[in-house]
């Protein structure tokens, strides 16, 4: 029996289920927990949803987020764990209890759960929750269609990711008509950007570094509290950085508490920034990838800059060698 049907027969069997995600929720991580949510709540399942960081303000106008919390409370007979490659980035909103199931889309997923549901072809965790919930037998409502779709948007930053293909706007279509309203949900995820978000990317901008292909800044905690930012990430600075021309890569060093340090890479060209991010603990996808790393923001950097140089490096080596052949 494949993973596909295995969820949907976990998911249709469980009368009370935790879904969580991962620390520092970017926006396909709360739809998904969201859309999947609301969806098992209307077929009359008892659900929490779980978020160790809770949710920030921006995505205050998706359906059903007042409803998730910080902390979980009684007992589940099944633990549901979405847009998560590592059990290690839910922040302890298990415990020490195996997940049953594990929906995700990250290539670098380390299938944690008992039954793994993984699809890195697909865009977003909300586009395989977009297929696969009218195959268990799951409504997809307004309210879950407009979380899905703003999923998607926010991982593909608006259907422009490498990874997009014609199924994913097969699904987005479906979506619409469904009844979510794609040029209100594309507004409200990229082109409304909080005050005090556009002041904490100055910290950034002003301190940007380039070396050859190679671009790199920093946010520190303090200038995080300058600008009043509430959340703990880039603010999607680093997407912004990977626009610009003749550009590789990407690197954003984001300092947190205890002297930990969140990396962030984007990558264009065809290199692939998934298997070094997994090699300083965590991973991603092949252009977009992020870790969490011990220590201080200084010597973190050397090393984060010297292997992404490396890595650089080794791609225009293999493509010269192909291209010689």
């Amino acid at each position: 029996m494949d993973a596909s049907t295995q969820v949907g027969q976990i998911l249709g069997k469980a009368k009370r289920i935790l879904i969580v995600s991962h620390i520092r929720p970017d926006g396909d991580a709360v739809c998904s927990v969201l859309g999947l949510g609301l969806a098992l709540q209307d077929v009359h399942k008892e659900v929490q949803m779980v978020m160790k960081d809770g949710v920030m303000r921006v995505f205050k106008h998706l359906p059903g987020n007042d409803q998730i919390t910080k902390k979980s409370e009684g007992d589940f007979d099944c633990r549901v764990v979405v847009d998560c490659s590592d059990i290690l980035r839910v922040g302890g909103s298990l415990g020490e209890i195996q997940p049953d199931v594990n929906i995700d889309h990250h290539i670098t997923n380390l299938n944690f759960a008992k039954v793994n549901l993984v699809q890195p072809g697909s865009v977003a965790t909300s586009a395989v929750l977009a297929e696969w919930l009218p195959k268990w037998h799951f409504p997809i409502t307004q309210p879950i269609a407009e979380l899905l779709l703003s999923g998607i948007i926010y991982d593909s930053i608006g259907f422009r990711t490498s990874n997009m293909n014609s199924e994913t706007l097969r699904l987005a279509a479906n979506l619409m008509d469904m009844g979510a309203n794609l040029p209100d949900l594309y507004s409200k995820a990229l082109m409304r950007p909080q005050f005090e978000a556009m002041r904490y990317w100055v910290y950034g901008l002003v301190n940007l570094q380039r070396e050859d292909r190679l671009i790199w800044t920093q946010l520190r905690m303090q200038d995080r509290a300058e600008a009043k930012y509430p959340g703990l990430d880039d603010a999607e600075l680093n997407n912004l950085l990977s626009n610009i021309d003749d550009v590789d890569v990407s690197v954003l060093f984001i300092e947190q508490k205890n002297d930990a340090i969140k990396i962030s890479w984007r990558a264009k060209n065809g290199i692939d920034v998934s298997a070094l991010a997994l090699t300083f603990g965590s991973g991603g996808h092949p252009a977009a990838a992020g870790a969490d790393m011990k220590g201080t923001l200084d010597d973190v950097k050397v090393k984060v800059l010297e292997a992404t140089h490396k890595l650089i490096d080794e791609h225009y080596l293999m493509l010269k060698l192909k291209m010689g052949n």
